[in-house]
């Protein structure tokens, strides 16, 4: 088919981040000037609560089997689910069920390279090849750097091409032949220093899996540990996120989870369902496991100073144009999105097959919304090859603008004239010109 999208770079999630702060649909209550400030506040989170279940309730509707999501507004947060995690059962779908997180792993795995920067083991931009010679040989090891591969300028090709090559023919044939595959991180590596460089080093962003496959290498040549064990104890365990793990080689989710479907934009005849999968292909790129309400924990930490230092997260958030985009610019394993109304949000976004998530912050980590749902590239593909808008998108539009910018208080916005929207990557951003 001409014009059928290449591969989604990274696999991100498929979804509208829009943020362009709708009219008439602000859930917050607006209590009177005399209401003492934390009945205000407590109102106002009881009426974002319910917000974000009928939103919740709208996506399910509008064709997506389940979606479960968490918010934070200031020291109040609260998880709700809405649909179903089996559609043959119609099991529902309940909040803090585990999610494969997809490239919202790539934060965790930034945030750890940059902790043994500050110890002196990394050098940021030093080149890999100083660490890694034997996987980053030559010319490239030499000229391509630690920070080109956490902000994807370092013009390595994405090996996740070459991996699920078939579904450039809509075909879901390469998904399930790797279903149950092991895939070591030099074979990855290999795979996508064998493709022809995407750019010079440092010259342009190009989002490519195999960068973060090759950040956990460095992790575990400077720790000494693996990249999933080092994460687990310096991040994860002190932060008590309880439902965040690495699932290593076991193809099985080991907690309450959904069921993953693929749509692959309406082109095979039926959907594939990928809950039991070896995420060794992922690895340090994307094969963590978590739910909206760790993700939520980790990223107000990580904002709040109680996992980098002042210097390496001011380092995280030197960002870099992403092409074609007003509105989106991405730093060390971490996206920035000029969202309008709601302001400037902090992030990430991820996608492996049947599941993707969102995670979205405030610079402070005062207001943050995360969600996960169970159904990818549901959209159809125009005749050329392009996503044609799903009802879902509109709900999951709103349900952001909702929940997500009401607590910013844009909760009155007037509607002026949609920005001009561009979908980069798989996100469909709206952003000023």
């Amino acid at each position: 088919m001409n014009g059928f999208p290449a591969l989604r770079r990274g696999l991100i999630a498929l979804v509208a981040v829009t943020l362009v702060g709708l009219p008439g649909t602000a859930g917050a209550v607006q209590p009177a000037r005399t209401t003492p400030p934390e009945q205000r506040q407590a109102a106002t989170s009881r009426s974002t609560e319910r917000e974000l279940q009928r939103r919740l309730d709208a996506v399910h509707d509008a064709g997506m089997p389940g979606i479960q999501a968490a918010f934070r507004r200031g020291d109040r947060s609260r998880a709700r689910a809405a649909g179903v995690a089996d559609t043959r059962t119609e099991r529902p779908l309940r909040a803090g069920f585990h999610h494969r997180i997809g490239s919202v792993t790539k934060t965790f795995v930034a945030t750890a390279v940059l902790r043994q920067v500050e110890t002196g083991r990394v050098e940021l931009d030093a080149p890999v090849g100083r660490y890694l010679p034997e996987l980053v040989p030559g010319e490239r090891g030499e000229r391509i750097t630690v920070r080109m591969l956490l902000n994807h300028t370092s013009g390595i090709a994405d090996y996740a091409d070459v991996l699920f090559g078939s579904i450039a023919r809509g075909s879901l044939a390469d998904l399930d032949k790797n279903r149950f595959r092991y895939h070591s991180p030099a074979e990855l590596v290999a795979t996508g220093l064998n493709q022809p460089p995407t750019n010079a080093p440092g010259e342009s962003w190009s989002y490519s899996n195999t960068n973060y496959v090759i950040a956990g290498e460095l992790l575990r040549e400077v720790t000494g540990q693996s990249p999933r064990r080092h994460i687990t104890r310096e991040i994860i365990h002190p932060l008590g996120l309880r439902d965040t793990y690495f699932p290593g080689a076991n193809p099985f989710v080991p907690g309450p989870h959904s069921k993953a479907y693929e749509a692959l934009y309406q082109l095979p005849k039926r959907r594939g369902e990928y809950s039991v999968y070896n995420m060794t292909w992922a690895r340090s790129a994307g094969a963590l496991i978590s739910t909206p309400s760790d993700l939520n924990r980790f990223y107000r930490a990580l904002f709040r100073g109680k996992l980098l230092a002042e210097e390496s997260l001011a380092e995280m958030r030197r960002t870099v144009p992403v092409p074609g985009s007003p509105a989106m610019r991405y730093g060390l394993g971490l996206m920035r999105l000029d969202a309008g109304p709601c302001g400037t949000l902090w992030g990430h976004d991820g996608k492996v097959w049947g599941m993707s998530t969102l995670s979205l912050h405030s610079a402070d980590g005062s207001r943050q919304l995360s969600y996960g749902m169970n159904l990818t590239d549901y959209r159809r593909l125009d005749d050329n090859g392009l996503p044609i808008p799903h009802p879902i998108d509109r709900q999951v539009e709103s349900l952001q603008n909702n929940v997500l910018c009401d607590a910013a208080g844009s909760t009155s916005t007037p509607r002026q004239r949609a920005p001009e929207r561009r979908t980069v990557h798989g996100l469909t951003l709206a952003g000023a010109s």
